[in-house]
């Protein structure tokens, strides 16, 4: 995907040169190459319901022969230098940011955020590829004398090795270099299967990356209509030695299975239910300003989204009308569209699950005080949506919503919210909004998730470890510590 074609084009002719520059077959040993198959799959632009483009469809042979790739290229790529590894990270971190109007407007087009968020979507994508390309020198071992002082202990790390990676359809990008980033910079190939939703940015990302230098079959990369069918055979053939995934528990759940067969390293990032508290002494400004970021981030459809707002009930009044003002106000509409806040779902499905979860909640007796509806049109548009008065039993209080809808529940004792926040399986990210330095120690330490916005309605940071416990997933992605879920230490004891 060259750079240039904005500019002197219209909107329409734009969009189409876009999309048009991104290859679209599968990218196995450093070539382009049609499925093995034959077949193709449609990606579709949420906001019109319109085919894109078609994309080449892997089939198992196809995911095998980018195995056969990663497999060979394996030990050669395990003995670049670490400044190499590192350099060809930092040129894809310059092309990107250098091609981040064109690779913004591909993600809307294919995902449907608008433009706006995906401009920042690919300087926090591109920022991973910088973070790791620092980190690629960084990596160390140990040397000591033995205890008995007999002999000596070396300690070395060393890349795990051949790694399958999955990425999730929201934010196709950001995800996916988070997961490239650390396994090139410790050494690991890899084969990636992207979402069939929008696999457009990772393939684009894949063609940069070849261009920045990065040796064939180090990245493969094999979009699919079906990730089970053709994943399985790779984890279950026991030459892939680390699953890396992001995406729902179900999911997740069902590959820790099949990994558990082969003994494979994973690392998961599954779904949230996340709790947003605003304590009385809370900065209501604050507050509702971090609420509008937490919320609609990516439409809301992200595993960080804020999913239930627990409001203390001297201020939840006043909280519910301010959020619902500035939910009201924000404008729908496509999101290539300059000026738009709220962009389509990413299908008639997600939008369907929306509908159905508030008329749940409305129909147990909580109150619609701006938007809950769908919007009448082509696309997958869903009103931003503020709920009051949500019963407990309501299910989109134990349901990730995914989708532009903040439900409101009062609450008046510090222990009674911290027992609701903490009465899920999901433990990825939490909120807290209080004045009080004691008790924002407090509530941050009994909050049980991996993660907690203190005072703020974003936590995404490359050079902070992003994960969360229980049912949110295994391990961390980014900061200091993302490089060693691709890592493996090896121990040599040393006769003197």
């Amino acid at each position: 995907m060259s750079p240039g074609t904005g500019g002197a084009l219209s909107s329409g002719d734009r969009e189409h040169a876009v999309v048009e520059a991104v290859p679209t077959e599968l990218f196995v040993n450093g070539q382009w190459r049609p499925s093995g198959g034959g077949k193709t799959f449609d990606v579709e632009d949420p906001s019109t319901g319109k085919v894109l483009r078609a994309v080449a469809d892997a089939t198992v042979e196809d995911g095998m022969a980018a195995l056969d790739a990663a497999v060979a290229a394996q030990a050669g790529w395990a003995r670049y230098p670490p400044r190499e590894r590192g350099e060809i990270l930092r040129r894809a971190y310059e092309v990107m940011m250098a091609r981040q109007e064109d690779l913004a407007l591909l993600m809307t087009l294919e995902m449907g955020k608008p433009v706006a968020e995906s401009r920042g979507e690919i300087a926090y994508a591109a920022e991973f590829l910088r973070w790791f390309a620092e980190e690629a020198v960084r990596i160390d071992g140990g040397f000591a004398v033995a205890p008995g002082g007999s002999g000596r202990v070396l300690v070395m790390r060393q890349p795990v090795g051949p790694s399958l990676l999955i990425t999730p359809w929201n934010f196709p990008t950001a995800m996916g270099t988070r997961k490239i980033g650390p396994a090139v910079a410790a050494g690991c190939t890899m084969v990636l299967k992207p979402a069939s939703l929008t696999p457009l940015s990772m393939l684009a990302v894949a063609d940069i990356l070849a261009e920045c230098g990065l040796p064939p079959g180090v990245l493969n990369v094999v979009p699919s209509s079906s990730a089970g069918r053709l994943m399985e055979p790779l984890i279950r053939d026991g030459r892939a030695r680390k699953l890396s995934f992001t995406g729902s528990t179900e999911v997740g759940r069902l590959l820790l299975e099949q990994c558990a067969e082969q003994i494979m390293r994973t690392s998961m990032e599954l779904g949230g239910n996340a709790p947003f508290l605003v304590f009385a002494d809370a900065d209501l400004d604050a507050a509702v300003g971090g609420a509008m970021v937490a919320k609609m981030r990516n439409i809301g459809e992200a595993c960080t989204a804020a999913n239930r707002f627990y409001v203390h009930a001297e201020v939840v009044e006043e909280f519910s009308r301010r959020l619902a003002e500035q939910m009201g106000s924000l404008r729908i509409g496509r999101g290539s569209d300059e000026g738009v806040d709220v962009g389509p779902l990413i299908e008639a499905r997600a939008r369907e699950k929306v509908r159905q979860l508030v008329d749940d909640a409305v129909a147990r007796g909580a109150q619609v005080l701006v938007g809950g509806e769908p919007v009448d049109g082509p696309g997958y548009f869903y009103r931003p949506t503020v709920l009051v008065d949500v019963p407990p039993d309501a299910e989109l209080t134990s349901t990730e919503i995914f989708g532009p809808v903040a439900p409101i529940i009062a609450f008046t004792d510090e222990q009674q919210v911290l027992a609701a926040a903490n009465d899920s399986p999901f433990g990825l990210v939490s909120y807290v909004y209080t004045s009080d330095l004691n008790r924002a120690l407090r509530v941050c330490e009994r909050l049980e998730a991996g993660m907690v916005g203190l005072n703020q309605g974003l936590v995404s940071n490359p050079a902070a470890p992003f994960g969360g416990i229980k049912h949110s997933g295994l391990g961390r992605e980014g900061g200091a510590v993302g490089i060693e879920e691709f890592l493996e230490t090896k121990y040599v004891a040393v006769a003197t």
